[in-house]
């Protein structure tokens, strides 16, 4: 079971890029790490929109038509949207396009944003495909991993699963934090301690980049601003 988010936490999360909450969370857990993060770039349905949600997880396949009955796809794809908006809020859908070459077709576009959005889903993350541009639903961000022009025989595989998008595995229910840089999983017990991190990372930022923006900034001042930095606290 998921935990849930205060508005306050969930507006602090939302009021920064993801980076700052990468930055953040080395902050609380006390040294950097390379893990936890995508590893290649998304396609931004809306460069500046930002994503915090819990991961509601599903598998899809486009190049082949699959060894599923139609009723069998239909009933999967109905069970798909009833899990996508079960349990705690907000909800991001995370698909795994597990086809040898990801977005062949394109399961998102005009019909299943219009969906998702009316049924409440914050955003969607995948590896796969986007289509239909300039026809989505407003507000409702995709980071893709690809455009392409068709659907070619896109079907839900599973539902609930573990997935893994650009090197980042993903578990049902884990607390994301996504926008055009990429995404972060928040590990539990974390999350509380990253409004106090940014603001010390914040505060610890200013003191060079104001430093950086004075007249006749030279490496001297830097070197003054760098350790008036390190008694930040």
């Amino acid at each position: 079971m998921t935990a849930t988010l205060s508005p306050t936490l969930l507006a602090a999360l939302l009021a920064v890029d993801t980076p700052t909450i990468c930055n953040a969370l080395e902050v609380v857990v006390g040294s950097r790490t390379a893990q936890g993060f995508t590893r290649k770039p998304f396609v931004a349905t809306e460069p500046a929109a930002r994503l915090v949600g819990f991961a509601r997880t599903a598998t899809l396949r486009a190049a082949a038509p699959g060894s599923m009955s139609a009723e069998e796809k239909e009933r999967r794809r109905l069970a798909y949207y009833e899990h996508v908006v079960s349990g705690s809020g907000p909800q991001i859908t995370v698909i795994q396009d597990l086809d040898s070459e990801p977005g062949i077709g394109a399961f998102w576009g005009e019909v299943n944003s219009a969906l998702h959005h009316g049924l409440g889903v914050a955003g969607c993350l995948t590896n796969g495909a986007v289509r239909d541009l300039d026809a989505l639903t407003p507000g409702f961000p995709i980071f893709a991993g690809t455009v392409s022009p068709s659907h070619a025989w896109v079907h839900i595989v599973d539902i609930g699963c573990e997935v893994e998008l650009h090197g980042l595995p993903i578990q049902d229910g884990d607390l994301l934090h996504a926008d055009r840089h990429g995404a972060v999983v928040i590990p539990p017990g974390l999350v509380e301690a990253i409004p106090d991190a940014i603001a010390f990372m914040a505060r610890k930022e200013a003191v060079l980049i104001e430093a950086a923006r004075q007249p006749g900034f030279t490496p001297a001042h830097l070197r003054e601003a760098w350790a008036r930095m390190k008694t930040v606290s």
